[in-house]
């Protein structure tokens, strides 16, 4: 290692300016003038940037959606992405969540892994570098983001306004790297005529990127196919009951993120194949009878006619997030993540021909394009050797279906830490946040070797 082990000698500090930052709750909330999240992580922002205006570097606020703090000299940048708003605290604490707490060599609150802590951390790598006079080849710019945890446009507001960079990473997502972030693909099928003769209601998903754990249905039909629907419903995932000639059917599934729907329970697309057992496709209307035939409960697009796969990001992965059907309207949004080198377009109309069999129509209501680097550019290689030599152990590439903050500079970015492969889970986005504070102080100096190397070589 050739110079990431000088952060430790700011350890107490980035742990008392950690303890600050968590303190403050900077939960997204309703926008308010020049602070489009809200109050808090303005004031977030505005506390990790005069951290740094004390430490003696530029900074800059671009109207509240994102802070940069600025080391070197040039025209290229070299930028390290955090964030520094966080979900709501929720239920379940054993200590205040807005609070950081240090116990058995954990730290604990809100953030201390998701992300503030990365961002502290990114904060003292440039003052480590500016201490030491090291000089480099760009500009090395960290970046803190106000939005990201409701998938905001604050680091597109801030590139609107400023250069992207040369390269980059992003400590908010685990170690080896995360070289590939898969294309999101998001499809609505609908139709406004031609429902079925038994359907009158079905409502299912709250977020088209999620796994519906919840569905409903209002199926009007004789006593003889209510037996039979509660014969063959599984009563662990299936309640039945009815009034007059409506049955109504809740099913009970498994949520996941939809960039992993394979790891849920699609109580939509479940509910789906228990209406097919005992309606047609007459009764249960086109949009039904598209979904059981070209999706079903896959999960990989493979009877839409679209599981693709590649060597970089893998396979397809398609999940059915919102269905929504009354009496004159019907509705389905599907969540698709492809790999990095296939045609969005190619997929878009190979399902809508499929669609259009069934009289429906399709629309793209949100696309986002991939992200891939590949292994022999000079940005992987640097951060590969960071986290080798820190760690003494291999530093492999992988792929997501997520999205990071890398998506977002024009390929010049990847996923880069802060969390390691196999160890304990630090509970982001759950109660009892909490990092390990030798994981942590180790993530600290591969964030600091790999700035160093990227603004030196």
């Amino acid at each position: 290692m050739k110079f990431g082990h000088e952060i430790l000698k700011y350890r107490d500090d980035i742990l008392r300016d950690l303890a600050k930052l968590i303190a403050v709750p900077s939960v997204c909330t309703h926008p308010l003038p020049g602070k489009p999240f809200g109050e808090a992580p303005a004031q977030a922002l505005e506390c990790i940037l005069s951290m740094a205006k004390n430490m003696g570097f530029e900074t800059e606020n671009t109207d509240n959606y994102a802070g940069a703090v600025y080391y070197g000299t040039g025209t290229e940048y070299v930028d390290v992405l955090t964030h520094v708003d966080v979900v709501p605290a929720g239920d379940g604490w054993d200590t205040d969540p807005f609070q950081m707490v240090i116990k058995d060599g954990m730290a604990y609150g809100r953030g201390v892994s998701d992300d503030k802590g990365a961002a502290i951390v990114a904060l003292y790598c440039l003052k480590a570098l500016k201490d030491a006079g090291i000089q480099g080849k760009y500009v090395l710019r960290t970046v803190f983001g106000s939005g990201e945890e409701i998938a905001s446009d604050d680091l597109d507001r801030f590139y609107t306004k400023h250069p992207y960079p040369v390269m980059g990473f992003t400590p908010d997502c685990g170690y080896g790297i995360c070289q590939c972030e898969k294309g999101i693909l998001r499809l609505d099928f609908h139709t406004e005529k031609g429902q079925g003769s038994c359907v009158r209601e079905f409502q299912a998903g709250l977020a088209v990127n999620a796994v519906p754990a919840k569905a409903t249905a209002k199926i009007c039909c004789t006593e003889e196919q209510h037996q039979k629907l509660a014969s063959l419903a599984d009563q662990e995932h299936f309640k039945l009951s009815r009034e007059g000639e409506i049955t109504t059917i809740l099913s009970l599934g498994t949520a996941s993120h939809g960039a992993q729907p394979e790891l849920g329970f699609n109580a939509a697309s479940n509910l789906i194949c228990l209406l097919f057992e005992v309606f047609s496709a007459e009764e249960t209307g086109p949009l039904l009878a598209f979904l059981h035939r070209h999706i079903g409960i896959e999960t990989e697009g493979t009877s839409l006619g679209i599981a693709l796969s590649d060597e970089p990001s893998g396979k397809l992965s398609l999940n059915l997030g919102i269905l929504e059907i009354s009496e004159t309207a019907a509705h389905a949004s599907v969540d698709i993540r492809y790999p990095v080198t296939k045609d969005y377009q190619w997929i878009f109309e190979t399902a809508a021909k499929a669609a259009a069999a069934f009289g429906l129509e399709t629309t793209i209501p949100n696309r986002v394009d991939p992200l891939y680097i590949p292994e022999d550019q000079p940005l992987i290689q640097r951060l590969k050797e960071a986290y080798e030599s820190a760690t003494g152990e291999p530093c492999v590439l992988y792929s997501t279906g997520g999205g990071t903050y890398a998506r977002h500079t024009n390929n010049r970015a990847v996923g880069f830490g802060p969390e390691f492969p196999g160890t304990i889970d630090n509970h982001a986005h759950n109660c009892n946040e909490q990092i390990s504070l030798e994981n942590f102080f180790t993530h600290a100096q591969i964030c600091l070797e790999a700035m160093y190397l990227l603004f030196t070589k």
